[in-house]
């Protein structure tokens, strides 16, 4: 739809993004045969099948996200904010706007994804922390030594990540809790000199940092389903895997 909107042509979806899709895909798939089989007088594989194309529609947004973040950043020049044109300066909030809804999504997905995992797994986090997240949920499957292929995976997607997400993850609680993410950068700058100019932060890294969280993203989202759809391949589907 983005691309739509920036003139350019539609998405292609190929490596990473195309197997994350593909995977839940598959897995909506059984589950829906599953419905349909039993007709799911539970709704346990109703929510699961809901949970799933969300996860789908979620990944397509956080995409757009980047690629629209990118998009606008192409035509930001200055190296200060106090020198650009008003264009520019439209061009930079347009930029702004869609790299934080990119960073928010990054662990928005990661948390629906825990959702999923705690259900499908009947890990009850809950008991451990009311309102968790999907990094606690990785914590509950080494508490309670459970699929230990799968916790394994996903222990090194995270470590491998480590440094973007912790960069995002700080931009991120900076914006929900404290101020814009942007704004804050401009503070800090303000504290060194007060009559100096604003530098512009490094919209290359930002970019990058969040071109590795949708990565991140992909590579737990593969290895999350691939392992629900092997298991179901091998043993049946069951409400708990």
């Amino acid at each position: 739809m983005l691309r739509m909107l920036l003139g350019e042509e539609p998405r292609h979806n190929n490596g990473l993004l195309e197997e994350a899709i593909e995977s839940m895909v598959k897995t909506s798939q059984l589950l829906q045969k599953e419905i349909d089989k039993h007709q799911d007088p539970t709704h346990d594989f109703r929510k699961l099948e809901i949970w799933t194309k969300g996860l789908i529609v979620s990944l397509d947004e956080l995409e757009q996200s980047w690629n629209a973040a990118k998009h606008f950043s192409q035509s930001v020049q200055s190296g200060y904010i106090d020198d650009m044109s008003i264009q520019e300066q439209g061009e930079y909030q347009r930029y702004v706007y869609f790299y934080k809804n990119g960073f928010i999504r990054v662990f928005s997905i990661l948390d629906k994804l825990g959702t999923v995992l705690n259900d499908l797994y009947d890990l009850n986090t809950s008991k451990v922390k009311a309102h968790f997240s999907y990094f606690t949920v990785l914590r509950q499957f080494r508490f309670l030594k459970s699929h230990g292929e799968l916790a394994d995976e996903l222990e090194e997607i995270k470590d491998r990540y480590k440094k973007p997400l912790n960069a995002l993850r700080k931009r991120r609680n900076a914006e929900i809790h404290y101020m814009n993410a942007e704004m804050q950068d401009d503070l800090w700058q303000r504290h060194q000199g007060l009559k100096d100019k604003i530098e512009l932060e490094d919209i290359d890294q930002h970019l990058d940092d969040l071109k590795q969280g949708l990565e991140m993203v992909c590579r737990s989202l593969v290895a999350c389903y691939k392992y629900t759809n092997k298991l179901w391949a091998k043993n049946g589907i069951r409400t708990e895997v």
